[in-house]
């Protein structure tokens, strides 16, 4: 019996032994096969931070020195320089100099030449620090003449502006996250904002002149609130103000599906090559990256100017919904091109310019600047009017998403390891007993 039972411990050890190396094998695996091809493509925690060093440079050395800055696929700053001694003192600071042939001065001088000529509908341009470039574009309803003209005064600046015609049309994207409704269409409610005594949606200026009167819960039987502010074109955003003057309880938080939500923390500028989500009641929750900043669209409705270019899809509805990143609110949808099936460029209304302009803060937040390195635990989505969510959070992990989870390697090494020393072990103790056995046997023969 004593036999057995010991042949039965050993048989346990060694099923449990083989069972820790299928294991181990597989967290290995799977959290190898499970790594992003690309880095880029993963969230940089560290965005704002890179950001912000590339931006207190560029402030400080100039804008006849530098010409911007950028955030690379590493989540490392990236300052344009002019010279070899501003690119010292950019290493010198911990950042990446690239030089440039063209000074921010000079980008600027182009964009002000481009605005002083005759205005062309379905057409924008923007500043493309990494090209260092002016780049000029032209949607499928500018007409063959405009278009010429346009060069010609491209050409009359320099080299550096370049020209590129586009598919789709550039245009507001009125009719969002979670939709308000009006006469005038539908729009998206973007963040919600107080002036310390009431409280506002902010959104898109386009989607409705002051007056406007907003209803929400999808079926447009409830008031929200009236447009008491805003500025279109030249900017794009505007003021609801709530009709009970408040937003309600987690008014904080923007929805992002399954009843879950995202704590925005503060405001903040976005650099270029940043990871940026945005949300909006047509397309629901897109990301993409910040393509060009101060970025200029000549919508059928008029101009405007100081615009964020990304590289996220929107379609008609989504204005004025919110888009963000690592918990910190960037701008409001204003317009584009193309749709989210073929893709295309979206441009977004800077939130802090908005606010300082209409004189109000983010809800819940005492102070208005991002903190630094502020993370989201679960991708952006939308702010509903009035509306809470849940805290961030993501629900208990299934063994699955365990195993694919790249911290695993480590892990389950580990495991692998421990598993071999197991059936080595159960081996050795094994050929141990036999040869114990088998001294037993022969002694008792031979006496």
């Amino acid at each position: 019996m004593r036999h057995a039972r010991r042949r039965i411990v050993r048989r346990v050890t060694r099923l449990a032994a083989v069972g820790g190396l299928l294991v181990g094998s597989a967290m290995v695996t799977r959290a190898v096969a499970s790594e992003p091809p690309d880095a880029s493509t993963a969230p940089r925690t560290l965005a704002l931070i890179a950001s912000g060093a590339g931006a207190d440079l560029v402030s400080r050395l100039g804008t006849d020195r530098t010409a911007g800055h950028w955030v690379d696929s590493d989540g490392r700053p990236v300052v344009a320089v002019t010279d070899e001694r501003t690119a010292e003192e950019v290493r010198r600071a911990g950042a990446t100099a690239k030089r440039v042939r063209h000074s921010m001065s000079e980008l600027r001088s182009a964009t002000s030449t481009l605005r002083a000529a005759p205005r062309v509908s379905g057409t924008a341009w923007a500043l493309d620090y990494r090209s260092n470039e002016v780049v000029v574009r032209g949607d499928r309803t500018v007409s063959g003449s405009d278009w010429s003209r346009l060069t010609g005064v491209a050409q009359g600046i320099g080299g550096f502006v370049r020209m590129e015609r586009t598919g789709g049309t550039f245009t507001t994207r009125l009719n969002g996250a979670e939709p308000i409704l009006s006469t005038a269409g539908r729009c998206s409610a973007g963040f919600n904002v107080t002036d310390g005594t009431r409280d506002f949606i902010l959104t898109a200026g386009h989607c409705g002149p002051t007056g406007s009167v907003w209803f929400g819960d999808g079926r447009g039987d409830r008031q929200v609130g009236r447009t008491v502010a805003g500025s279109f074109p030249g900017d794009d955003f505007s003021l609801v103000e709530y009709a009970n003057g408040k937003a309600g309880d987690g008014a904080d938080l923007v929805a992002v599906g399954d009843g879950k939500g995202v704590r925005i923390t503060g405001t903040g500028e976005p650099a270029v090559g940043q990871r940026v989500f945005r949300s909006g009641s047509t397309s629901g929750l897109r990301d993409g990256r910040v393509t060009a900043l101060d970025a200029t669209v000549n919508y059928p409705e008029g101009t405007v100017t100081g615009l964020i270019e990304t590289d996220v899809c929107a379609e008609p509805g989504d204005s004025g919904g919110p888009m963000f990143s690592e918990g910190i609110a960037l701008g409001v949808t204003s317009g584009g091109s193309g749709d989210c099936d073929k893709g295309g460029t979206t441009f977004f209304q800077p939130l802090p310019e908005a606010m300082e302009s209409l004189g109000v803060r983010l809800v819940g937040s005492g102070r208005q600047d991002a903190a630094a390195g502020t993370s989201a635990t679960a991708p952006p989505g939308a702010a509903a009017p009035g509306a809470s969510a849940p805290g961030t959070g993501v629900e208990s992990s299934t063994l699955l998403a365990r195993l694919t989870d790249r911290r695993n390697v480590g892990p389950g090494l580990l495991i692998v390891a421990g598993s071999l020393v197991a059936l080595v072990a159960t081996r050795w103790i094994r050929a141990e007993a036999d040869r114990k056995a088998y001294q037993r046997h022969y002694s008792a023969t031979w006496g």
